[in-house]
């Protein structure tokens, strides 16, 4: 019997939805999923950090100037610049 066709008992599935190490997701890098990106208008930014709070990727980074984005987890979700008081996040088409 093949081991897809095999019944296997509950003991012997293997868990699901279980982190086997911590900062794990720090190896699965997402920013290809996006079709739209964040873009940060500098002069507009106030530094209020808004966009930093309700990243839901830790996409957008503290730097010494303000914030920058970091495309390689940046899912393109749009919450930055929804949430963005002054309008300093425009998204933009891949």
């Amino acid at each position: 019997m093949s081991a897809l066709k095999e019944k296997l008992g509950w003991r012997k599935v293997p868990p699901g939805g279980t982190i086997s190490e911590a900062g794990s997701s720090a190896l699965y890098k997402t920013g290809a999923w996006r079709s739209f990106k964040p873009v940060i208008d500098k002069a507009k930014c106030t530094k209020c950090l808004i966009c930093w709070i309700y990243c839901p990727d830790m996409a957008v980074k503290r730097v010494n100037d303000g914030v920058e984005i970091d495309y390689e987890y940046c899912k393109g979700c749009g919450i930055c610049a929804a949430e963005c008081p002054v309008k300093a996040i425009r998204m933009e088409e891949e």
